[in-house]
């Protein structure tokens, strides 16, 4: 079942929640919204169907007004915390630009650009799942430094073919870290691959609810 719902908070929030019955979500995190990115991303819809598989719900949003990577990163933020007052579980997906601000969004204790004075995010999300993350988004810091101040279990999916994102540093760094990285012979937007993208984003996700 799909519901179109507003997230409220310092920058009200459109957004649907995907609804399978469950007691588990992963908020999901649009490409940038200045190229056109929003909640009906095709990658999101397609990692959202698969969770509906699973009986996992999806809250898949769209950013505010645009911030240069501040105020999204809160938006991610916003809806993280939105979800942990109605869940049990609630992990954090996201593509692209999504990808970036669902790393810097889920970093915790740092006293940089990725720390969070606001209170929204008390809690690390309890996974974390990142499509073709860029390792610089405009002025909201380094995504690289971000990843050593995550608290989750942490996955990384890149494209082999990706010439858009900066992603080699992301992934050599989540590497270096431990994290679960898997790749795909697919350029950025994954196209003809979305399915398999989505698959290793599900499977981890649901991996770490064992």
């Amino acid at each position: 079942m799909n519901g179109r719902t507003s997230i409220p908070g310092r920058r009200t929030l459109a957004a649907t929640l995907d609804s399978a019955g469950g007691d588990s979500v992963v908020v999901a995190c649009p490409p940038h919204p200045e190229h056109g990115g929003n909640r009906h991303d095709s990658r999101l819809q397609a990692v959202s169907d698969a969770l509906a598989e699973s009986n996992v719900d999806c809250l898949r949003f769209d950013y505010g007004p645009w911030d240069e990577g501040r105020g999204e990163q809160q938006d991610v933020k916003q809806a993280m915390a939105w979800a942990r007052e109605r869940y049990e579980s609630v992990a954090v997906f996201g593509f692209s630009f999504g990808a970036s601000m669902a790393i810097l969004a889920s970093a915790t204790g740092t006293d940089g650009p990725h720390s969070d004075t606001s209170g929204q995010n008390e809690l690390p999300p309890d996974a974390l799942s990142a499509l073709a993350p860029a390792a610089q988004v405009d002025n909201e810091g380094s995504v690289v430094d971000a990843l050593s101040a995550i608290r989750c279990p942490t996955q990384v999916v890149y494209g082999e073919r990706d010439d858009i994102a900066v992603w080699e540093p992301v992934v050599d760094r989540a590497r270096e870290l431990g994290y679960h990285i898997n790749s795909l012979p697919a350029d950025h937007f994954f196209v003809g691959q979305q399915s398999k993208a989505a698959e290793l984003v599900v499977s981890f996700l649901l991996d770490t609810r064992q």
